[in-house]
């Protein structure tokens, strides 16, 4: 236990014979359960756990029959730690690249009371820039600026990360089925918890990389993929939150400034139609156009002002 409290940590793991081993020595003592799902890796991961579970009675092996994706196993993983009656729950990945010596100090503010969420940034320190691939680090960077509109945790980054440590009461609310099942499950999560009202501490890690680790991310699907993902998780957070869990005006301002944009399409369309074919500005038009741009950037702006003010209750700094 740590500080009195039944600590369990879900390992999702596909095709990581090489690392697993080495994480889950690295692995302190104070842990009470460690969770590790197969996602039906192809190589002899099974095989590698099985020999550890002879050595810690700690570990449960979960195999599924068919690949659900990373965040299909950390489902799978967090529904075992509730069953267990676990009180905290860590998540991390087996590839060996999260400190763990670290975990501490994510754990600490949820223990304490403190954070209901703690989660790892690997950008603080200015490592990720120099160790991360730059067309993965500016990746990241996109899908997180894009997750701070999305999610309400504007003070969060790196929402890519899957460093985590949560406190069973907040996980309880969420409908984990809802959560999506592959690479963007960090930056859903969090979408997930903002309509709890969760509070979420963001915690400066040391990033490590080049330890044998083989990554199977794609930047030219994941980013589509979750870019279409936050899309549609906007309107269903605004739904969610600020409709059916407590009305707030600022959906109004949302919808009134979309709408503008909408109204501005077809003005733009014959702006450019009439320049091009004609060689004249429309004088009226652009005008119009002008306006209702800019309208539509105040409304807009208004309420992501209306989105950060009211969530800044959940908003906890790294000391």
């Amino acid at each position: 236990m740590y500080k009195n409290k039944k600590i369990a940590i879900v390992i999702p793991c596909y095709n990581e014979s090489t690392q697993i081993g080495s994480v889950i020595e690295s692995l302190p003592e104070y842990l009470d359960h460690i969770i590790i799902i197969d996602d039906k890796s192809k190589d002899n991961t099974i095989e590698v756990v099985n020999k550890y579970k002879e050595k810690y009675d700690k570990i449960t092996l979960i195999c599924h029959e068919k690949n659900k994706g990373n965040g299909g196993a950390r489902i799978t993983g967090i529904k075992e730690a509730l069953r267990i009656e676990a009180e905290i729950v860590c998540l991390i990945d087996g590839d060996g690249q999260m400190d763990i010596t670290e975990l501490p100090r994510l754990l600490n503010p949820v223990v304490d009371g403190k954070a209901d969420i703690c989660k790892g940034n690997r950008f603080f320190s200015g490592e990720a820039w120099q160790n991360m691939p730059k067309i993965r680090y500016l990746g990241n960077a996109f899908l997180s600026l894009l997750t701070k509109i999305v999610s309400g945790y504007w003070h969060i980054a790196d929402f890519q990360s899957g460093y985590f440590v949560i406190k069973a009461q907040v996980l309880n609310l969420i409908n984990l089925d809802h959560i999506y099942t592959n690479y963007g499950f960090p930056n859903d999560l969090l979408i997930h918890a903002n309509t709890v009202n969760a509070k979420v501490k963001d915690i400066a890690i040391r990033p490590v990389y080049n330890v044998g680790e083989k990554s199977g991310i794609r930047i030219s699907k994941v980013i589509p993929r979750i870019s279409k993902l936050l899309f549609k998780r906007f309107f269903w957070r605004m739904k969610e939150k600020y409709i059916i869990r407590d009305f707030h005006p600022l959906v109004f301002f949302y919808f009134i400034g979309t709408l503008l944009f909408l109204t501005a399409i077809p003005l733009g369309i014959r702006f450019f139609y009439k320049w091009f074919t004609e060689g004249v500005v429309p004088q009226v038009t652009a005008l119009a156009l002008v306006f209702i741009l800019i309208s539509a950037m105040q409304f807009i702006f208004f309420a992501m002002w209306f989105d950060m003010d009211y969530n800044k209750k959940n908003e906890l700094n790294d000391d």
